[in-house]
Protein backbone atom coordinates (compact mmCIF):
# COMPACT_ATOMS: atom_id res chain seq x y z
CA UNK A 1 0.00 0.00 0.00
CA UNK A 2 2.67 1.90 0.63
CA UNK A 3 3.95 2.45 -2.94
CA UNK A 4 1.06 3.50 -4.75
CA UNK A 5 1.10 6.64 -1.92
CA UNK A 6 4.78 7.04 -2.87
CA UNK A 7 3.54 7.08 -6.55
CA UNK A 8 1.16 9.87 -5.84
CA UNK A 9 3.10 11.67 -4.01
CA UNK A 10 5.48 11.82 -6.65
CA UNK A 11 3.08 12.58 -9.50
CA UNK A 12 1.74 15.63 -7.18
CA UNK A 13 5.22 16.87 -6.72
CA UNK A 14 6.08 16.67 -10.07
CA UNK A 15 2.37 18.60 -11.62
CA UNK A 16 3.28 21.13 -8.45
CA UNK A 17 6.98 21.81 -9.56
CA UNK A 18 5.95 22.10 -13.44
CA UNK A 19 2.87 24.76 -12.84
CA UNK A 20 5.48 26.89 -11.08
CA UNK A 21 8.01 26.51 -13.18
CA UNK A 22 5.49 27.68 -15.79
CA UNK A 23 4.57 30.74 -14.06
CA UNK A 24 8.30 31.46 -13.03
CA UNK A 25 8.81 31.43 -16.71
CA UNK A 26 5.72 33.56 -17.40
CA UNK A 27 6.79 36.02 -14.42
CA UNK A 28 10.77 36.06 -15.38
CA UNK A 29 10.48 35.90 -19.51
CA UNK A 30 9.59 39.94 -19.62
CA UNK A 31 12.32 41.33 -17.66
CA UNK A 32 14.88 38.96 -19.77
CA UNK A 33 13.29 40.20 -23.17
CA UNK A 34 13.58 43.89 -21.82
CA UNK A 35 17.45 42.84 -20.78
CA UNK A 36 18.12 41.72 -24.11
CA UNK A 37 16.29 44.15 -26.05
CA UNK A 38 18.64 47.00 -24.17
CA UNK A 39 21.44 45.15 -25.41
CA UNK A 40 20.32 45.16 -29.18
CA UNK A 41 19.64 47.31 -31.98
CA UNK A 42 16.42 49.10 -32.33
CA UNK A 43 15.85 46.44 -36.14
CA UNK A 44 16.76 43.77 -33.86
CA UNK A 45 14.62 44.12 -31.34
CA UNK A 46 11.81 44.98 -33.89
CA UNK A 47 12.35 41.51 -35.63
CA UNK A 48 11.67 39.89 -32.44
CA UNK A 49 15.36 38.73 -31.65
CA UNK A 50 15.45 37.72 -27.61
CA UNK A 51 18.67 36.90 -27.52
CA UNK A 52 21.47 39.16 -25.68
CA UNK A 53 23.58 41.31 -28.28
CA UNK A 54 26.29 43.50 -28.54
CA UNK A 55 24.72 46.92 -28.56
CA UNK A 56 24.97 47.54 -24.89
CA UNK A 57 27.18 50.35 -24.66
CA UNK A 58 26.21 52.04 -27.60
CA UNK A 59 22.26 51.98 -26.28
CA UNK A 60 23.61 53.36 -23.22
CA UNK A 61 26.08 56.33 -24.59
CA UNK A 62 23.16 57.26 -26.73
CA UNK A 63 20.33 57.44 -23.23
CA UNK A 64 22.70 59.10 -21.27
CA UNK A 65 23.81 61.94 -23.56
CA UNK A 66 21.04 62.35 -25.65
CA UNK A 67 18.19 62.28 -22.98
CA UNK A 68 19.51 63.49 -19.53
CA UNK A 69 18.77 60.00 -17.97
CA UNK A 70 21.10 60.30 -15.34
CA UNK A 71 19.33 63.62 -13.82
CA UNK A 72 15.78 62.52 -14.22
CA UNK A 73 17.03 58.89 -12.04
CA UNK A 74 18.79 61.29 -9.47
CA UNK A 75 15.24 63.32 -9.25
CA UNK A 76 13.40 59.90 -9.12
CA UNK A 77 15.91 58.83 -6.45
CA UNK A 78 15.42 62.23 -4.33
CA UNK A 79 11.63 62.43 -4.66
CA UNK A 80 11.48 58.60 -3.81
CA UNK A 81 13.84 58.11 -0.67
CA UNK A 82 12.80 61.49 0.94
CA UNK A 83 8.79 60.32 0.64
CA UNK A 84 9.47 56.49 1.77
CA UNK A 85 11.52 58.24 4.76
CA UNK A 86 9.20 61.02 5.32
CA UNK A 87 5.52 59.58 5.01
CA UNK A 88 7.40 56.47 7.64
CA UNK A 89 7.75 58.60 10.15
CA UNK A 90 5.16 61.00 9.77
CA UNK A 91 1.92 58.10 9.13
CA UNK A 92 3.41 55.67 11.76
CA UNK A 93 3.42 58.61 14.07
CA UNK A 94 -0.45 59.47 13.28
CA UNK A 95 -1.64 55.61 13.37
CA UNK A 96 0.66 55.70 16.95
CA UNK A 97 -1.65 58.57 18.42
CA UNK A 98 -5.19 56.69 17.12
CA UNK A 99 -4.18 53.56 18.22
CA UNK A 100 -2.71 54.42 21.49
CA UNK A 101 -4.88 57.35 22.71
CA UNK A 102 -8.23 56.60 22.03
CA UNK A 103 -11.45 58.21 22.06
CA UNK A 104 -14.81 58.43 20.35
CA UNK A 105 -13.35 62.24 18.57
CA UNK A 106 -10.58 60.34 17.54
CA UNK A 107 -12.62 57.56 16.43
CA UNK A 108 -15.12 59.17 13.92
CA UNK A 109 -11.71 61.22 12.69
CA UNK A 110 -10.06 57.95 11.84
CA UNK A 111 -13.36 56.52 10.03
CA UNK A 112 -13.41 59.59 7.83
CA UNK A 113 -10.36 59.19 6.90
CA UNK A 114 -10.86 55.53 5.82
CA UNK A 115 -13.62 56.59 3.92
CA UNK A 116 -11.13 59.30 1.82
CA UNK A 117 -9.88 56.05 0.18
CA UNK A 118 -12.65 55.45 -1.52
CA UNK A 119 -12.01 58.62 -3.47
CA UNK A 120 -9.84 58.10 -6.41
CA UNK A 121 -7.19 60.49 -7.46
CA UNK A 122 -8.67 61.63 -10.28
CA UNK A 123 -11.20 63.50 -8.18
CA UNK A 124 -8.11 65.17 -6.42
CA UNK A 125 -5.93 66.30 -9.29
CA UNK A 126 -7.44 69.67 -9.79
CA UNK A 127 -8.21 70.55 -6.13
CA UNK A 128 -4.60 69.59 -4.93
CA UNK A 129 -2.98 71.28 -7.70
CA UNK A 130 -4.70 74.41 -6.63
CA UNK A 131 -3.34 73.66 -3.27
CA UNK A 132 0.28 73.57 -4.72
CA UNK A 133 0.17 77.02 -6.80
CA UNK A 134 -1.46 79.11 -3.32
CA UNK A 135 1.75 77.91 -1.70
CA UNK A 136 3.87 78.14 -4.85
CA UNK A 137 5.57 74.72 -4.94
CA UNK A 138 4.48 74.17 -9.00
CA UNK A 139 7.76 73.05 -10.63
CA UNK A 140 9.36 71.94 -7.82
CA UNK A 141 10.41 68.36 -6.51
CA UNK A 142 9.31 68.78 -3.03
CA UNK A 143 5.32 69.48 -4.89
CA UNK A 144 5.64 65.69 -5.65
CA UNK A 145 6.96 64.50 -2.29
CA UNK A 146 4.29 66.43 -0.56
CA UNK A 147 0.75 64.89 -1.02
CA UNK A 148 2.26 61.10 -0.32
CA UNK A 149 4.19 62.16 2.98
CA UNK A 150 1.01 60.85 4.99
CA UNK A 151 -1.54 58.52 3.87
CA UNK A 152 -4.30 57.12 4.73
CA UNK A 153 -3.34 54.05 3.69
CA UNK A 154 -0.16 53.34 5.14
CA UNK A 155 -1.62 54.74 8.92
CA UNK A 156 -4.33 51.90 8.48
CA UNK A 157 -1.01 49.60 7.28
CA UNK A 158 0.71 50.99 10.84
CA UNK A 159 -2.33 50.71 13.15
CA UNK A 160 -3.04 47.49 12.21
CA UNK A 161 0.03 46.17 13.57
CA UNK A 162 0.32 48.66 16.61
CA UNK A 163 -2.82 47.03 17.71
CA UNK A 164 -0.54 44.14 18.32
CA UNK A 165 1.58 45.80 20.21
CA UNK A 166 1.88 44.73 24.16
CA UNK A 167 0.56 47.61 26.13
CA UNK A 168 2.16 46.43 28.96
CA UNK A 169 5.38 47.47 27.75
CA UNK A 170 4.55 51.57 27.15
CA UNK A 171 2.52 51.85 30.24
CA UNK A 172 5.78 50.52 32.33
CA UNK A 173 8.07 53.49 30.27
CA UNK A 174 5.63 55.84 31.68
CA UNK A 175 6.17 54.85 34.85
CA UNK A 176 9.99 55.05 34.29
CA UNK A 177 9.49 58.35 33.27
CA UNK A 178 9.95 58.32 29.01
CA UNK A 179 7.49 60.52 27.22
CA UNK A 180 5.60 59.46 24.39
CA UNK A 181 7.66 60.52 21.82
CA UNK A 182 11.26 58.56 23.28
CA UNK A 183 8.59 55.56 23.84
CA UNK A 184 7.74 55.52 20.25
CA UNK A 185 11.64 56.09 19.44
CA UNK A 186 12.89 53.34 21.35
CA UNK A 187 10.17 50.57 21.92
CA UNK A 188 7.81 50.85 19.40
CA UNK A 189 10.24 51.70 16.09
CA UNK A 190 12.90 49.11 17.00
CA UNK A 191 10.27 46.09 17.82
CA UNK A 192 7.98 47.45 14.55
CA UNK A 193 10.87 46.88 11.79
CA UNK A 194 9.29 44.26 9.90
CA UNK A 195 6.59 46.59 9.37
CA UNK A 196 8.23 49.60 8.32
CA UNK A 197 10.22 47.49 6.11
CA UNK A 198 6.99 46.30 4.32
CA UNK A 199 5.66 49.58 4.62
CA UNK A 200 9.11 51.11 2.87
CA UNK A 201 8.70 48.68 0.09
CA UNK A 202 5.44 49.50 -0.59
CA UNK A 203 5.76 53.59 -0.46
CA UNK A 204 9.32 53.25 -2.33
CA UNK A 205 7.67 51.61 -5.13
CA UNK A 206 5.13 54.11 -5.34
CA UNK A 207 7.36 57.00 -5.26
CA UNK A 208 9.32 55.54 -7.69
CA UNK A 209 6.94 54.66 -10.41
CA UNK A 210 4.36 57.52 -9.80
CA UNK A 211 3.71 59.13 -13.48
CA UNK A 212 0.47 61.30 -13.19
CA UNK A 213 1.07 63.17 -10.42
CA UNK A 214 4.54 64.54 -11.43
CA UNK A 215 3.57 65.04 -15.30
CA UNK A 216 0.88 67.63 -13.67
CA UNK A 217 2.84 69.41 -11.59
CA UNK A 218 6.46 69.45 -13.06
CA UNK A 219 6.85 71.35 -15.99
CA UNK A 220 10.66 71.56 -16.69
CA UNK A 221 12.56 69.25 -18.58
CA UNK A 222 15.36 69.30 -15.73
CA UNK A 223 12.63 68.23 -13.17
CA UNK A 224 11.62 65.36 -14.72
CA UNK A 225 11.55 61.82 -13.07
CA UNK A 226 12.03 58.63 -14.64
CA UNK A 227 8.62 57.50 -15.68
CA UNK A 228 7.91 60.78 -17.36
CA UNK A 229 11.66 60.70 -19.41
CA UNK A 230 11.00 57.01 -20.32
CA UNK A 231 7.65 58.19 -21.71
CA UNK A 232 9.40 60.81 -23.80
CA UNK A 233 11.57 58.24 -25.01
CA UNK A 234 8.74 56.21 -26.35
CA UNK A 235 6.94 58.55 -27.76
CA UNK A 236 9.46 60.05 -30.48
CA UNK A 237 8.24 59.84 -33.82
CA UNK A 238 11.22 57.45 -34.24
CA UNK A 239 11.89 55.47 -30.98
CA UNK A 240 15.12 53.44 -30.48
CA UNK A 241 13.26 50.06 -29.23
CA UNK A 242 16.86 49.21 -27.65
CA UNK A 243 17.54 52.86 -25.75
CA UNK A 244 14.02 52.39 -24.32
CA UNK A 245 14.11 48.59 -22.72
CA UNK A 246 17.50 49.76 -21.25
CA UNK A 247 16.06 52.81 -19.78
CA UNK A 248 12.97 50.29 -18.45
CA UNK A 249 15.70 47.72 -16.83
CA UNK A 250 17.92 50.57 -15.43
CA UNK A 251 14.64 51.72 -14.43
CA UNK A 252 13.57 48.49 -12.35
CA UNK A 253 16.47 48.27 -10.69
CA UNK A 254 16.30 50.27 -7.20
CA UNK A 255 12.91 48.54 -6.90
CA UNK A 256 14.50 44.75 -6.75
CA UNK A 257 17.20 46.18 -4.98
CA UNK A 258 14.86 47.25 -2.41
CA UNK A 259 12.67 44.72 -2.54
CA UNK A 260 15.42 42.09 -2.03
CA UNK A 261 17.11 44.13 0.86
CA UNK A 262 13.75 43.77 2.95
CA UNK A 263 12.09 40.71 1.77
CA UNK A 264 12.98 38.85 4.88
CA UNK A 265 11.02 41.64 7.05
CA UNK A 266 8.36 41.45 4.40
CA UNK A 267 5.88 39.25 5.02
CA UNK A 268 6.70 39.64 8.39
CA UNK A 269 5.38 42.88 8.15
CA UNK A 270 2.29 42.35 5.65
CA UNK A 271 1.03 40.41 8.71
CA UNK A 272 1.60 42.30 11.72
CA UNK A 273 4.33 40.51 13.55
CA UNK A 274 5.84 42.25 16.45
CA UNK A 275 9.00 41.14 17.73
Amino acid sequence: MRKPNKIVKIIKLSFTYMFLSIVSFICVFPFYWMLAGGTSTSNEVSSGNISIGSNLVENYRILVEQSDYLRAFGNSAFVAILTTILALFISSLAAYGFEIFKSKRKSKVYGVLLLTMMVPFAALMIPLYKVVIYLELSNKLISVVLPAVATVFLIFFFKQSFIKFPREIIQSARIDGANEFRIFRSIVFPAMKPTYAAAAILTFTASWNNFLWPLITLSSNELQTLPLKISILSSSYTPHYGVILLSIVIATLPSIIVFFSLQKYFVAGLTGAVK
